[in-house]
Protein backbone atom coordinates (compact mmCIF):
# COMPACT_ATOMS: atom_id res chain seq x y z
CA UNK A 1 0.00 0.00 0.00
CA UNK A 2 2.66 2.59 0.81
CA UNK A 3 4.36 1.88 -2.50
CA UNK A 4 1.15 2.24 -4.49
CA UNK A 5 0.24 5.41 -2.64
CA UNK A 6 3.65 6.90 -3.47
CA UNK A 7 3.18 5.99 -7.14
CA UNK A 8 -0.28 7.55 -7.05
CA UNK A 9 1.02 10.77 -5.54
CA UNK A 10 3.81 10.97 -8.12
CA UNK A 11 1.31 10.43 -10.93
CA UNK A 12 -0.95 13.13 -9.48
CA UNK A 13 1.97 15.59 -9.28
CA UNK A 14 2.95 14.71 -12.84
CA UNK A 15 -0.60 15.38 -14.04
CA UNK A 16 -0.67 18.73 -12.27
CA UNK A 17 2.57 19.76 -13.95
CA UNK A 18 1.37 18.56 -17.35
CA UNK A 19 -2.06 20.24 -17.26
CA UNK A 20 -0.91 23.37 -19.18
CA UNK A 21 0.71 21.20 -21.84
CA UNK A 22 -2.47 19.15 -22.26
CA UNK A 23 -4.29 22.36 -23.17
CA UNK A 24 -1.54 23.23 -25.66
CA UNK A 25 -1.83 19.94 -27.56
CA UNK A 26 -4.76 21.03 -29.83
CA UNK A 27 -2.98 24.25 -30.77
CA UNK A 28 0.26 22.33 -31.41
CA UNK A 29 -1.54 19.90 -33.71
CA UNK A 30 -3.14 22.74 -35.68
CA UNK A 31 0.24 24.50 -35.91
CA UNK A 32 1.88 21.35 -37.24
CA UNK A 33 -0.84 20.96 -39.86
CA UNK A 34 -0.68 24.56 -41.11
CA UNK A 35 3.05 25.20 -40.67
CA UNK A 36 4.97 21.94 -40.81
CA UNK A 37 3.18 20.55 -43.87
CA UNK A 38 3.89 23.58 -46.13
CA UNK A 39 7.54 23.61 -45.05
CA UNK A 40 7.97 19.91 -45.78
CA UNK A 41 6.17 20.40 -49.09
CA UNK A 42 8.69 23.09 -50.08
CA UNK A 43 11.54 20.71 -49.22
CA UNK A 44 9.93 18.07 -51.42
CA UNK A 45 9.42 20.33 -54.44
CA UNK A 46 12.98 21.65 -54.12
CA UNK A 47 14.20 18.24 -55.27
CA UNK A 48 12.02 18.21 -58.37
CA UNK A 49 11.65 19.95 -61.72
CA UNK A 50 8.17 21.37 -61.35
CA UNK A 51 6.73 24.02 -63.65
CA UNK A 52 3.01 23.85 -64.57
CA UNK A 53 3.78 25.74 -67.78
CA UNK A 54 6.29 23.06 -68.81
CA UNK A 55 4.83 19.72 -67.72
CA UNK A 56 7.21 17.81 -70.02
CA UNK A 57 10.21 18.65 -67.81
CA UNK A 58 8.57 17.53 -64.57
CA UNK A 59 10.49 14.89 -62.65
CA UNK A 60 12.99 14.17 -59.94
CA UNK A 61 15.90 16.63 -59.88
CA UNK A 62 17.78 15.57 -56.77
CA UNK A 63 20.27 18.27 -55.83
CA UNK A 64 20.40 19.75 -59.33
CA UNK A 65 18.40 22.86 -58.36
CA UNK A 66 20.71 23.51 -55.41
CA UNK A 67 23.84 23.01 -57.51
CA UNK A 68 22.60 25.44 -60.13
CA UNK A 69 21.71 28.06 -57.51
CA UNK A 70 25.03 27.86 -55.69
CA UNK A 71 27.31 27.59 -58.72
CA UNK A 72 25.86 29.41 -61.72
CA UNK A 73 22.98 31.63 -60.56
CA UNK A 74 24.51 35.11 -60.47
CA UNK A 75 21.18 36.75 -59.65
CA UNK A 76 20.91 34.58 -56.55
CA UNK A 77 24.28 35.82 -55.28
CA UNK A 78 23.56 39.47 -56.06
CA UNK A 79 20.09 39.32 -54.49
CA UNK A 80 21.53 37.66 -51.37
CA UNK A 81 24.11 40.43 -51.00
CA UNK A 82 21.43 43.08 -51.54
CA UNK A 83 19.26 41.39 -48.88
CA UNK A 84 22.13 41.38 -46.37
CA UNK A 85 22.87 45.02 -47.11
CA UNK A 86 19.19 45.92 -46.95
CA UNK A 87 18.63 44.15 -43.60
CA UNK A 88 21.78 45.51 -41.98
CA UNK A 89 20.96 49.11 -42.92
CA UNK A 90 17.29 48.81 -41.98
CA UNK A 91 17.70 47.05 -38.64
CA UNK A 92 20.62 49.24 -37.54
CA UNK A 93 18.98 52.56 -38.41
CA UNK A 94 15.53 51.52 -37.20
CA UNK A 95 16.96 50.42 -33.86
CA UNK A 96 18.99 53.62 -33.40
CA UNK A 97 16.15 55.98 -34.31
CA UNK A 98 13.64 53.82 -32.42
CA UNK A 99 15.80 54.08 -29.30
CA UNK A 100 16.03 57.86 -29.67
CA UNK A 101 12.27 58.22 -30.04
CA UNK A 102 11.64 55.83 -27.14
CA UNK A 103 13.92 57.86 -24.87
CA UNK A 104 12.16 61.08 -25.88
CA UNK A 105 8.68 59.60 -25.41
CA UNK A 106 9.66 58.14 -22.05
CA UNK A 107 10.26 61.63 -20.71
CA UNK A 108 7.40 63.75 -19.38
CA UNK A 109 6.48 66.83 -21.39
CA UNK A 110 3.38 68.65 -22.56
CA UNK A 111 1.74 67.11 -25.61
CA UNK A 112 3.48 63.76 -25.19
CA UNK A 113 0.32 61.86 -26.15
CA UNK A 114 0.05 63.69 -29.49
CA UNK A 115 3.74 63.13 -30.26
CA UNK A 116 3.38 59.43 -29.45
CA UNK A 117 0.41 59.10 -31.79
CA UNK A 118 2.31 60.84 -34.63
CA UNK A 119 5.39 58.63 -34.22
CA UNK A 120 3.40 55.41 -33.99
CA UNK A 121 1.10 56.27 -36.93
CA UNK A 122 3.26 54.75 -39.72
CA UNK A 123 3.16 51.36 -37.98
CA UNK A 124 -0.64 51.39 -38.08
CA UNK A 125 -0.76 51.80 -41.87
CA UNK A 126 -0.91 48.84 -44.21
CA UNK A 127 2.02 48.03 -46.49
CA UNK A 128 -0.02 48.84 -49.60
CA UNK A 129 -1.01 52.25 -48.25
CA UNK A 130 2.58 53.06 -47.31
CA UNK A 131 3.73 52.01 -50.79
CA UNK A 132 1.15 54.25 -52.50
CA UNK A 133 2.07 57.15 -50.22
CA UNK A 134 5.77 56.92 -51.07
CA UNK A 135 4.99 56.42 -54.75
CA UNK A 136 3.30 59.79 -54.71
CA UNK A 137 6.20 61.36 -52.80
CA UNK A 138 8.83 59.98 -55.19
CA UNK A 139 6.91 60.54 -58.46
CA UNK A 140 9.03 62.44 -60.96
CA UNK A 141 6.31 64.75 -62.28
CA UNK A 142 3.81 65.17 -59.44
CA UNK A 143 5.92 64.04 -56.50
CA UNK A 144 6.25 66.25 -53.43
CA UNK A 145 9.95 65.54 -52.93
CA UNK A 146 11.16 66.64 -56.36
CA UNK A 147 8.87 69.69 -56.35
CA UNK A 148 10.12 70.78 -52.93
CA UNK A 149 13.79 70.32 -53.84
CA UNK A 150 13.36 72.25 -57.09
CA UNK A 151 11.69 75.13 -55.23
CA UNK A 152 14.53 75.17 -52.70
CA UNK A 153 17.09 75.21 -55.51
CA UNK A 154 18.68 71.91 -54.45
CA UNK A 155 18.12 70.30 -57.86
CA UNK A 156 17.60 71.78 -61.32
CA UNK A 157 14.93 69.38 -62.58
CA UNK A 158 12.68 66.65 -61.12
CA UNK A 159 14.32 63.27 -60.44
CA UNK A 160 12.83 59.82 -60.99
CA UNK A 161 13.86 58.65 -57.53
CA UNK A 162 12.88 54.98 -57.79
CA UNK A 163 13.83 54.58 -61.45
CA UNK A 164 17.29 56.13 -61.28
CA UNK A 165 20.04 53.57 -60.45
CA UNK A 166 21.80 56.21 -58.37
CA UNK A 167 18.87 56.86 -56.04
CA UNK A 168 16.61 53.78 -56.20
CA UNK A 169 18.07 51.75 -53.33
CA UNK A 170 18.37 54.75 -51.00
CA UNK A 171 14.82 55.84 -51.79
CA UNK A 172 13.37 52.45 -50.85
CA UNK A 173 15.52 52.40 -47.69
CA UNK A 174 14.08 55.73 -46.54
CA UNK A 175 10.50 54.59 -47.20
CA UNK A 176 10.94 51.35 -45.26
CA UNK A 177 12.79 53.19 -42.50
CA UNK A 178 9.81 55.49 -42.02
CA UNK A 179 7.54 52.48 -41.67
CA UNK A 180 9.83 50.41 -39.41
CA UNK A 181 11.01 52.90 -36.78
CA UNK A 182 7.72 52.83 -34.79
CA UNK A 183 8.12 49.08 -34.15
CA UNK A 184 11.35 49.66 -32.24
CA UNK A 185 10.01 52.80 -30.58
CA UNK A 186 6.95 50.93 -29.27
CA UNK A 187 8.90 47.87 -28.11
CA UNK A 188 11.70 49.78 -26.42
CA UNK A 189 9.34 52.29 -24.81
CA UNK A 190 7.27 49.43 -23.34
CA UNK A 191 10.44 47.86 -21.91
CA UNK A 192 11.53 51.20 -20.42
CA UNK A 193 8.30 51.38 -18.42
CA UNK A 194 9.52 48.38 -16.37
CA UNK A 195 12.75 50.05 -15.23
CA UNK A 196 12.42 50.91 -11.50
CA UNK A 197 12.48 54.65 -10.85
CA UNK A 198 14.72 54.10 -7.81
CA UNK A 199 17.61 53.30 -10.14
CA UNK A 200 17.38 56.72 -11.77
CA UNK A 201 17.22 58.36 -8.34
CA UNK A 202 20.31 56.46 -7.17
CA UNK A 203 22.15 57.54 -10.31
CA UNK A 204 21.21 61.17 -9.62
CA UNK A 205 22.50 60.89 -6.05
CA UNK A 206 25.80 59.45 -7.33
CA UNK A 207 26.14 62.35 -9.74
CA UNK A 208 25.41 60.40 -12.91
CA UNK A 209 24.14 62.27 -15.94
CA UNK A 210 21.98 61.25 -18.87
CA UNK A 211 24.76 59.25 -20.53
CA UNK A 212 25.44 57.33 -17.31
CA UNK A 213 21.75 56.48 -16.95
CA UNK A 214 21.59 55.30 -20.52
CA UNK A 215 24.75 53.20 -20.30
CA UNK A 216 24.39 51.63 -16.86
CA UNK A 217 20.59 51.48 -16.44
CA UNK A 218 18.69 51.63 -19.72
CA UNK A 219 20.91 49.46 -21.94
CA UNK A 220 21.33 46.56 -19.45
CA UNK A 221 17.58 46.45 -18.83
CA UNK A 222 16.76 46.62 -22.54
CA UNK A 223 19.34 44.04 -23.64
CA UNK A 224 16.90 41.14 -24.18
CA UNK A 225 14.32 43.43 -25.80
CA UNK A 226 16.94 44.78 -28.22
CA UNK A 227 18.14 41.28 -29.11
CA UNK A 228 14.61 40.00 -29.71
CA UNK A 229 13.37 43.02 -31.66
CA UNK A 230 16.47 43.19 -33.89
CA UNK A 231 16.19 39.47 -34.64
CA UNK A 232 12.48 39.68 -35.44
CA UNK A 233 12.96 42.79 -37.54
CA UNK A 234 15.86 41.22 -39.44
CA UNK A 235 13.69 38.24 -40.35
CA UNK A 236 10.79 40.50 -41.35
CA UNK A 237 12.98 42.78 -43.44
CA UNK A 238 14.67 39.80 -45.09
CA UNK A 239 11.25 38.52 -46.14
CA UNK A 240 9.83 41.95 -47.02
CA UNK A 241 8.48 42.14 -50.56
CA UNK A 242 5.50 44.51 -50.65
CA UNK A 243 7.21 47.90 -50.50
CA UNK A 244 10.07 47.02 -52.86
CA UNK A 245 7.69 45.32 -55.29
CA UNK A 246 5.42 48.36 -55.44
CA UNK A 247 8.09 51.06 -55.63
CA UNK A 248 10.74 49.52 -57.89
CA UNK A 249 9.71 45.97 -58.79
CA UNK A 250 13.31 44.98 -58.10
CA UNK A 251 14.75 47.42 -60.63
CA UNK A 252 16.40 49.31 -62.05
CA UNK A 253 18.82 46.64 -63.32
CA UNK A 254 17.98 44.39 -60.34
CA UNK A 255 19.64 46.87 -57.96
CA UNK A 256 16.78 46.48 -55.49
CA UNK A 257 16.05 42.79 -56.08
CA UNK A 258 16.30 41.13 -52.68
CA UNK A 259 16.40 37.36 -52.22
CA UNK A 260 12.76 37.24 -51.15
CA UNK A 261 11.70 39.23 -54.22
CA UNK A 262 13.78 36.97 -56.46
CA UNK A 263 12.13 33.94 -54.84
CA UNK A 264 8.65 35.40 -55.37
CA UNK A 265 9.39 36.18 -59.03
CA UNK A 266 10.83 32.72 -59.67
CA UNK A 267 8.05 30.78 -58.01
CA UNK A 268 5.06 32.95 -58.90
CA UNK A 269 5.90 34.91 -62.05
CA UNK A 270 7.74 32.21 -63.99
CA UNK A 271 5.88 29.34 -62.24
CA UNK A 272 9.19 27.55 -61.67
CA UNK A 273 8.12 26.10 -58.34
CA UNK A 274 10.89 23.53 -58.11
CA UNK A 275 13.68 26.06 -58.49
CA UNK A 276 11.85 28.58 -56.30
CA UNK A 277 11.38 25.94 -53.59
CA UNK A 278 15.13 25.29 -53.62
CA UNK A 279 15.77 29.02 -53.13
CA UNK A 280 13.25 29.02 -50.30
CA UNK A 281 14.92 26.03 -48.65
CA UNK A 282 18.35 27.67 -48.77
CA UNK A 283 16.84 30.87 -47.37
CA UNK A 284 15.19 28.90 -44.56
CA UNK A 285 18.46 27.33 -43.42
CA UNK A 286 20.32 30.64 -43.75
CA UNK A 287 17.82 32.39 -41.50
CA UNK A 288 17.71 29.46 -39.05
CA UNK A 289 21.49 29.42 -38.72
CA UNK A 290 21.60 33.19 -38.33
CA UNK A 291 18.91 33.18 -35.63
CA UNK A 292 20.57 30.41 -33.59
CA UNK A 293 24.00 32.05 -33.87
CA UNK A 294 22.68 35.50 -32.98
CA UNK A 295 20.80 34.28 -29.90
CA UNK A 296 23.82 32.26 -28.78
CA UNK A 297 26.34 35.07 -29.24
CA UNK A 298 24.11 37.78 -27.74
CA UNK A 299 23.39 35.74 -24.62
CA UNK A 300 19.63 36.27 -24.93
CA UNK A 301 17.74 35.32 -21.77
CA UNK A 302 20.82 35.32 -19.55
CA UNK A 303 21.26 37.69 -16.65
CA UNK A 304 23.96 40.32 -16.54
CA UNK A 305 26.09 38.14 -14.25
CA UNK A 306 25.90 35.05 -16.48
Amino acid sequence: MPTSSKKGSKWARFNRVMVPYYFLIPAAVILLCFAAYPVLNVFYFSTRHYNPNKPWIEGFAGLQNYVQILTSDKLFRSSLLISVRWCFIQVTLQCIFGMIFALVLNAKFRGRGIVRALIFAPWALSGVMVSILWQLIYHQNIGVLSDLMVRLGLIQSPIAWVANPKYAFGSVVVAELWRGIPFFAISLLAAMQNIPGELYESCDIDGGGLLAKFRFIVLPFLKDTIVLTTLLRFVWEFNAVDLIRTLTGGGPMNLTTTLSLYLADTAIKTQNFGYGSAIGTITFFLMLGLAITYIKVSGYGKGQDQ
